[in-house]
């Protein structure tokens, strides 16, 4: 929508409170919006249907936030989401850290009590705006009807400039429901906020010079690139400044995709876990710092780099320069506009940099033919359950240049950030860095209510128009670990899914209901294969620490075909489990059983979930 035309349809007239930001949400063009309905905020729901706008329904707050993180970041606009006053408000704390902490621009709508009310032992009634306002960039209570536009156009501002993050509007239910004469001059909004970054601003022209003095005097200078990069959208500066000094590229979990993996000039993840780039950060005689925070993980707790080596730190918060890590020069500034002011007073040196940096940029494909040497009896393994090496190499086998995969928190992530190789510059890899919680990848093909990142990164995907593969890699609730720390548990088995754990082993089950009894009895037919594990870290034959593949318990049993088998010539081949217990895991649209897909869904074991699909849009 132009300018122009966004002011065309402004509307104007006497309206509720819920029609003010349901109007102001559809000016902005928002994307799709994740959330559970309340009473407080009935007014704004009943606006979305009337100007056909969409919003999913899903089963807890905690998966709209992460929805609408995951939307925003493929598509960096802001994501919405919304919750109900008390628990609804609350479900949102986790979802609203990760993206605070991980810089993405989130708009979280929170209805409140009637103000008439509060205070009086109303139903749900807590401290909400105490609670949250830690986990927001900025909380915005909306005290009259007659500012909800400009008090949403604010939450914009805030959400999209500077480092991103996200804001929430607190709007009482007496606000939602009243009503005021609007004009047209009050849904004014400046298109320039609505995307991610929202305005750019460029380090001091003499910190530049300072700066690009210390590169052209570096031999053997290293860019360390952050996920700053992409918030600022700066592959092309960063592949420029790279390509045009010589310069090598090392990435954090978030800073991957700031130039492809596979590129000569990149070194792959730095930190706690490292294929080469901490061997390049130590024998360097100046980093380039790019977005990117220094915390924990990319210092190896703060061993690296030594305060020896000069460092150029380039980040749009001036506070978090020199807070884990002194700089020599601080460039305070958007990464796109900063790489390019290097490259742009780098320009003389980049006649002579190529040949005095050629035995440096040599290096590369050594060392990394030597890791791979080192690494190959994990990468190659025949191991069962899978080795997580060999996951990631059959992944980088599968997924195709422009697919996105996404790594759950924990080790899932921790393995994909060191392996998984992005094809191309871009967001092809998304780790929930902020805070790690385990839950951001959770999906399942069946329930949309519960897909959290899984159902905003295909909304996000299919506003870009762009049809990709989409497939998400996520930890068990135990996480990552072996047969015996689990010989104590034993799965319930909910639709096959294997999705909770309950009780310990010998524990009696609880009786199904009736209508859950009738489900097992005549269970509908889902379009899903499953790869699951029997109780106990034993196959349908018994066999400790195999993989098998078979239908879910509650479909109609079926054979699988004798060529997606690994167990084929082994007994009970291709035949339904025994029991319920201990299944689910792995689930594949029924149209991606290509041999490649196979062969991963047979690797799989309990420890990991994926989701292969093709979205449209």
């Amino acid at each position: 929508m132009t300018s122009p035309d966004r002011a065309s349809n402004r509307p104007s007239g006497r309206m509720n409170g819920g029609r003010a930001l349901a109007e102001m949400l559809r000016l902005a063009e928002v994307g799709p919006m994740f959330g559970m309905g309340g009473f407080q905020l009935l007014p704004f729901y009943d606006a979305l249907a009337q100007l056909g706008m969409r919003h999913f329904l899903i089963n807890d707050e905690r998966c709209g936030a992460f929805a609408a993180d995951a939307y925003a970041r493929v598509t960096n606009r802001p994501g919405v989401c919304d919750g109900t006053l008390g628990p609804g408000a609350t479900n949102l704390v986790t979802g609203l850290i990760e993206s605070l902490n991980a810089g993405t621009p989130i708009i979280a709508l929170a209805g409140d009590t009637n103000r008439a009310h509060s205070w009086k032992n109303m139903t749900q009634e807590c401290r909400q705006a105490e609670i949250l306002r830690p986990a927001v960039k900025e909380l915005i209570r909306v005290e009259l009807t007659s500012r909800v536009p400009e008090l949403l156009r604010r939450a914009f501002a805030v959400a999209t400039s500077g480092r991103p993050g996200p804001v929430l509007l607190d709007v009482p239910e007496d606000v939602c429901h009243g009503e005021h004469d609007f004009s047209t001059e009050d849904f004014a909004i400046d298109p320039s906020i609505l995307s991610v970054p929202a305005r750019r601003i460029r380090p001091d022209r003499a910190d530049i010079a300072r700066a690009a003095a210390l590169i052209a005097r570096a031999e053997r200078p290293l860019i360390l690139a952050g996920g700053g990069i992409h918030l600022s959208r700066a592959y092309e500066a960063l592949l420029s400044l790279a390509e045009g000094q010589s310069i090598p590229v090392a990435h954090t979990m978030s800073g991957k995709g700031g130039i492809a993996c596979t590129h000569p000039l990149s070194v792959g993840l730095f930190g706690r876990y490292s294929r080469i780039a901490n061997d390049f950060i130590e024998a360097s005689d100046c980093l380039v710092v790019v977005g990117c925070k220094l915390g924990e993980i990319a210092t190896k707790r703060y061993a690296l780099p030594s305060q020896s080596i000069p460092l150029i730190h380039l980040d749009i918060l001036a506070e978090e320069i020199g807070r884990c890590r002194s700089a020599a020069v601080a460039l305070w500034g958007d990464a796109k506009a900063g790489l390019e002011d290097l490259a742009e007073a780098l320009t003389e040196e980049k006649k002579w940099a190529s040949a005095a940096r050629a035995d440096y940029i040599s290096e590369i494909p050594g060392r990394m033919s030597k890791w791979r040497e080192e690494a190959a009896a994990s990468l190659n393994s025949d191991e069962r359950p899978i080795h997580m090496a060999r996951l990631c190499r059959e992944l980088n086998h599968a997924l195709p240049a422009d697919s996105i995969l996404v790594a759950d928190g924990g080790f899932a992530g921790h393995w994909t950030g060191l392996l998984y190789d992005t094809k191309s510059a871009g967001r092809h890899f998304i780790p929930d860095r902020g805070l790690a919680s385990i839950g951001y990848g959770r999906c399942r093909p069946h329930d949309r209510g519960r897909q959290q990142c899984g159902l905003g990164l295909r909304q996000g995907i299919a506003a870009r128009d762009v049809p990709r593969p989409l497939s998400i890699l996520r930890p068990r609730r135990n996480g990552l670990c072996g047969n015996r720390e689990r010989d104590g548990l034993q799965r319930s088995s909910r639709r096959g899914s294997g999705a909770a754990w309950r009780g310990v082993a010998g524990r009696p089950r609880r009786a199904d209901p009736p209508d859950r009894a009738r489900r097992r009895r005549h269970p509908r037919p889902r379009p899903h294969v499953a790869c699951g594990r029997q109780p106990h870290g034993r196959d349908q034959a018994g066999r400790p620490g195999s993989v098998s593949l078979h239908p879910a318990p509650e479909r109609p049993p079926w054979r699988v075909p004798h060529e997606l088998n690994p167990w084929a010539e082994g007994p009970r081949s291709g035949a339904p489990p025994r029991a319920a217990e201990g299944m689910g895991g792995v689930y594949f649209p029924a149209d991606c059983r290509t041999a490649r897909v196979a062969a991963l869904a047979t690797a799989f074991n309990e420890a990991v979930t994926i989701s292969l699909s093709m979205p449209t849009p």
